[in-house]
C-alpha cells in the first residue's frame, strides 16, 4: 500500500476523533466512485486504506462505546473487502454509518449521495 505508508500511530494521533473519522470518510467516498463503476480492484486497494486508517484510530481510541462502535464497522469493511463483488447499497450504508459517529462527522451526510434506492 503506497498512499499512507509513513503514517504512523504517533502522526495519526495529532488528529483528534473527527478529524480521523472524516478522513476515513474521505477514502469511503473515493472507494464510491470504484464500487459504482463495479472496479472491484480498484475498490478492494480502496477499502484497504480504509482498514488501515481505522486501526490506527482504533490503536488511540480512549473512548470505549466509540471503540466498540468502530469495531463493529470495521467489521462491515473488512466484509466488503473480502467479497467476491461490489455492494453498492452496503457500500453506502457503511459510509452513512462511518458518518454518524461523531457529530462533526455527521455534517457531511448532506452533501453526500448515500439515499439512492438501488
Amino acid at each position: 500500500m503506497t498512499q499512507h505508508k509513513g503514517l504512523d500511530a504517533d502522526r495519526w494521533a495529532d488528529f483528534d476523533i473527527d478529524q480521523q473519522v472524516l478522513m476515513i470518510g474521505n477514502e469511503m467516498n473515493r472507494v464510491s466512485r470504484f464500487v459504482d463503476r463495479d472496479q472491484g480492484d480498484a475498490a478492494r486497494l480502496g477499502y484497504e486504506r480504509v482498514l488501515r486508517l481505522t486501526d490506527l484510530t482504533v490503536g488511540g481510541l480512549p473512548r470505549p462505546a466509540l471503540l466498540r462502535e468502530l469495531l463493529r464497522w470495521r467489521d462491515v469493511v473488512a466484509h466488503l473487502y473480502c467479497a467476491q463483488a461490489t455492494d453498492a447499497a452496503l457500500h453506502r450504508s457503511a459510509f452513512r454509518a462511518l458518518l454518524l459517529l461523531t457529530p462533526t462527522a455527521a455534517k457531511q451526510l448532506p452533501f453526500l449521495a448515500l439515499t439512492r434506492s438501488d
